[in-house]
């Protein structure tokens, strides 16, 4: 038979200081995912859920970091496709001169003037190739440092390439001909300015559709990184109504337990009116 009334052993406190500690235990669960937000905090919370997250957020950091570089390789498609827009609409008053300067009735005098256009309008299209520069990469100008570039799409290894389009070549190809008579004029209309425009427009075709498929892919991976960061709240994420619902409860179990802490606690005190 357990001895209950010992002023040595008292089994009551005992009962209700585990309750307590208990409670406190739990509590403390409680009160870091309010403050966190987060179920899953750390590994001694959940350990394989916490390593599953783990390595969710690496693939989140993973699908920013290609985003910012599909975001880069953006930014240098769209001045390479401002400036090559540039151009092709400069080669309207181009073409407006050559026209000018194949017509037999003109002056010297007014085929002076015409040339030195023709010429100021060439030196403004280089102008504009030279300054459709972004992050210095220029992709209009292969002569230089332009490259076409490949840009990490996805987690996987794939790529999605802006072609460099080699408009300085045919624009200093044109502003080398000699437009002094109207059958010369003719010919290079005929010739180095169609190969400009053809050339143009063909860049103009490649680097909008090069930048339309670097924007559908920015656009999914954020789908990506959405979706994937609503699985991760779903693993980690605490329910904060629950939470709360929950603190109240420990906070009212924790001021019952101190007290019959201190019930318990007074019992020995009763063994002394024995002695009266």
């Amino acid at each position: 038979m357990a001895v209950q009334n010992s002023i040595n052993t008292n089994p009551g406190v005992f009962v209700a200081l585990r309750t307590l500690n208990s409670v406190n235990r739990d509590l403390d669960v409680t009160q870091n995912r309010v403050s966190t937000g987060l179920r899953v905090s750390g590994a001694l919370d959940d350990a394989s859920n916490f390593s599953i997250a783990q390595g969710i957020r690496g693939e989140l950091k993973a699908i920013g970091a290609v985003t910012q570089g599909l975001n880069n390789a953006k930014g240098i498609g769209k001045v390479a496709t401002a400036g090559a827009t540039a151009v092709s609409d400069l080669l309207q008053n181009v073409r407006t001169k050559l026209t000018e300067l194949s017509n037999e009735g003109i002056t010297t005098a007014q085929r002076a003037i015409l040339t030195d256009d023709f010429n100021q309008l060439l030196s403004q299209a280089a102008n504009f190739i030279d300054n459709a520069v972004f992050n210095g990469v220029n992709l209009l100008d292969t002569a230089g440092t332009s490259v076409s570039i490949n840009t990490l799409s996805n987690l996987s290894g794939g790529t999605l390439t802006l072609t460099a389009q080699d408009l300085r070549t045919q624009v200093g190809s044109l502003a080398a001909v000699s437009t002094g008579s109207a059958s010369s004029a003719q010919a290079v209309l005929t010739t180095q300015y169609a190969a400009l425009e053809s050339v143009v427009n063909t860049a103009l075709g490649a680097l909008g559709a090069e930048v339309r498929a670097l924007d559908l892919q920015t656009s999914f991976l954020e789908q990506i990184s959405d979706a994937t960061e609503e699985g991760l709240g779903n693993i980690v994420d605490a329910d904060l109504a629950r939470e709360s619902a929950r603190l109240t409860a420990l906070q009212v179990q924790q001021q019952l337990s101190i007290q019959t802490l201190g019930i318990a606690n007074q019992r020995p005190q009763g063994l002394l009116g024995l002695f009266r």
